[in-house]
């Protein structure tokens, strides 16, 4: 039996360390780490494919907690019959569950369940929370920096839109995409 491991993240400004390392201290050896910064909602991730090749029959992986291989839950019933094909058991280090035996498949199923409801509930909460800040007149995104007036008034100078974009140090499309909302 040979231990793998798997960690992943959603975005590349988040760390792994954490994982990885669980990972390591419960006995993978870290040329058999593999890890992905991809979000958990397809199974299109580099990380994870090549797991899936150089895993073999009797080998476990073990992944710190159960929405890190997965966050859709039949992509995760997916994964766990592919790798359960193969004969190969996966453990949830955080969770205690194992897909070994009929139980820990059953039990992987329904926890994916949940943590995909969980985060549609996020999901409604956190669009509820914008919408809600939009009403009381929060403002998202970026502050602008160009000075539109500015902008409006070279092109009455009679300035072309290249020339505006270069003088201001701006993309062409600024330009033409502030003239337009001055036109509305």
């Amino acid at each position: 039996m040979r231990l793998f491991g798997y960690a992943r993240v959603s975005t590349s400004q988040q760390s792994l360390d954490n994982q990885v390392n669980a990972l390591l201290e419960n006995g993978v050896e870290s040329h058999r780490v593999f890890v992905d910064k991809a979000s958990g909602s397809h199974l299109e991730r580099d990380g994870l494919k090549t797991l899936m090749i150089k895993v073999e029959k009797g080998d476990v992986v073990l992944v710190k907690k159960l929405d890190r291989l997965g966050r859709d839950t039949a992509d995760m019933i997916q994964l766990v019959k592919e790798f359960d094909k193969n004969g190969v058991a996966i453990r949830f280090l955080d969770d205690g569950i194992s897909t070994e035996g009929e139980m820990g498949k059953m039990v992987v199923t329904i926890l994916s369940a949940v943590a995909q409801a969980e985060r549609h509930r996020i999901l409604e909460r956190t669009n509820e929370g914008r919408q809600e800040a939009k009403a009381k007149g929060v403002k998202f995104g970026r502050k602008r920096t160009v000075n539109r007036t500015l902008v409006s008034r070279m092109k009455r100078d009679g300035k072309s839109a290249l020339a505006i974009s270069k003088e201001l140090g701006i993309g062409r499309s600024t330009v033409y995409k502030i003239l337009t909302e001055s036109e509305l």
